[in-house]
């Protein structure tokens, strides 16, 4: 089974990720895809050369640039474990690629919702080189994930998440999907 985790940053996608590490659940990152090719350019990690990279990347492979690069790992990882999650999923193009790549695969998406103004405020205390500073790059940041096709893969998820409560009670919601998923392999 594969699991695509897909919400706006600072969503609380990464919270299921860890969920499904502490299962034994490996991952793979698409935005660390972005961030190591940045890298291998030979460029400074900073907000714009990753997205400079994630644009040129589109641009030379298509669409679905950082689904073909995630492949590969996914792949591998399937040879040691019966799940694997995938983090960062921006379109149905990838979601397609994904399904072309391993069609005997049970794949599932998880979307997670959390209101602006609170994806807003733990993306400016995350503190990581591609948070936005103000409200206006933070709206800037979300149009370009809207753009790339976001709000279409959270419109077709097997599973949403609303993440509009306490971190407690996020953490149990979380906790209960997990479950629910890795029981149903079983």
């Amino acid at each position: 089974m594969i699991v695509i985790v897909t919400g706006m940053p600072g969503s609380g996608k990464s919270r299921i990720v860890r969920e499904f590490s502490e299962h034994g659940v490996p991952h793979v990152s698409m935005g660390d895809i972005v961030r190591e090719e940045t890298l291998k350019r030979g460029l400074e990690l900073t907000k714009e050369n990753v997205a400079k990279v994630s644009i040129r990347l589109r641009q030379e492979l298509g669409q679905n640039a950082v689904a073909k690069l995630t492949v590969e790992r996914v792949k591998e990882l399937l040879k040691k474990s019966s799940v694997v999650v995938i983090d960062g999923v921006r379109s149905l193009d990838e979601v397609g690629t994904f399904r072309s790549a391993f069609p005997g695969e049970r794949i599932i998406i998880v979307a997670v919702h959390t209101p602006p103004h609170m994806r807003f405020s733990r993306l400016k205390a995350r503190g990581r080189h591609d948070d936005p500073k103000s409200w206006e790059d933070f709206e800037e940041r979300d149009w370009k994930e809207l753009k790339f096709g976001i709000g279409s893969v959270i419109a077709m998820a097997d599973y949403m998440l609303v993440n509009d409560c306490s971190r407690a009670e996020y953490n149990r919601k979380v906790r209960e999907l997990v479950k629910k998923l890795l029981t149903g392999i079983k």
